[in-house]
């Protein structure tokens, strides 16, 4: 938190599952992160002992353990997808006074205008293709009144977001989720191939994903300031970075390392000219 100066801000969070599979083994992590700049930073993550989704305790869990530290009134909203959603779930974070956008399940039964339950595709069965539309007044779902926003993808399927306080940029906002997937990415194939280990007793995977959270957050934080500082990354046609800022920063990392590792075999050689290197580093 103090590395990327969140102290004296406020938080956009965003909570979602990484899960992979070794042998018979289900390594199954629950993070709540703060979006930041185009990727989520880890700040609270809960492995679970199980395969498939969390439950309402467990995500209940995450965020007070943020609220204790940092203090509900900083919270902005909360991002989430559609298997994050339930009546107590949804009952909590309006108890709490915690706004969210969460996308629900096209086949979800919400009330209509006159008071019906139905799917709540129907009630935005009219878009097209690219259009978006937030309709007036909450809708109950399960118990708990709800704002509604759709947009129409280019495939013809319906994003459909809840909301706890009327937003005119609720799907704007809540395609910043994707950057916890972003997050997951550099953690695992795209950079430190966390799910590579071979490790599974659970209490081992924890430490050993501090070890990795951290490495990620330095990373990021010098490709963020090479960028900003020394030399900006190129920016492509389609407006997108031709390197990631995290790749940027775990390169730079890494040459240092080696030439720190070079420069340590050089002096121990000028040393020791009689010895093999090989040697010296078996002696320890």
């Amino acid at each position: 938190m103090y590395l990327f100066g969140f102290l004296a801000t406020d938080y956009e969070l965003t909570l979602d599952r990484t899960n992979w599979r070794w042998g018979k083994k289900n390594i199954n992590i629950l993070v709540l992160a703060v979006v930041y700049k185009g990727i989520a930073i880890p700040i609270y993550w809960l492995l679970l002992n199980k395969r498939g989704n969390s439950n309402t305790r467990e995500r209940i869990a995450l965020l007070k353990r943020f609220i204790k530290h940092f203090g509900k009134t900083r919270i902005i909203r909360l991002l989430a997808d559609r298997e994050f959603i339930g009546k107590d779930w949804f009952s909590w974070l309006k108890q709490e006074g915690i706004d969210m956008t969460i996308r629900i399940k096209k086949n979800a039964k919400v009330s209509n205008s006159r008071g019906e339950l139905v799917p709540v595709q129907y009630l935005f069965w009219c878009l097209k293709a690219g259009e978006t539309q937030r309709l007036e007044g909450t809708r109950n779902m399960n118990g708990v009144d709800v704002y509604l926003s759709a947009l129409r993808l280019p495939d013809g399927e319906l994003l459909i977001v809840a909301t706890g306080n009327a937003s005119d940029h609720a799907i704007e906002n809540y395609a910043r989720r994707w950057q916890i997937e972003t997050l997951f990415s550099c953690l695992k194939n795209r950079g430190f191939n966390f799910e590579d280990t071979h490790v599974l007793d659970l209490r081992r995977i924890k430490r050993l994903l501090v070890v990795a959270v951290i490495a990620f957050c330095w990373a990021h934080r010098v490709g963020e300031w090479q960028h900003e500082q020394v030399k900006a990354i190129k920016v492509k046609k389609h407006q997108r970075l031709a390197k990631s800022i995290f790749r940027v920063g775990l390169d730079i990392i890494n040459e240092a390392l080696f030439k720190l590792a070079y420069g340590f075999e050089n002096a121990l050689k000028s040393l020791f000219p009689f010895l093999e290197f090989n040697q010296l580093c078996a002696s320890g």
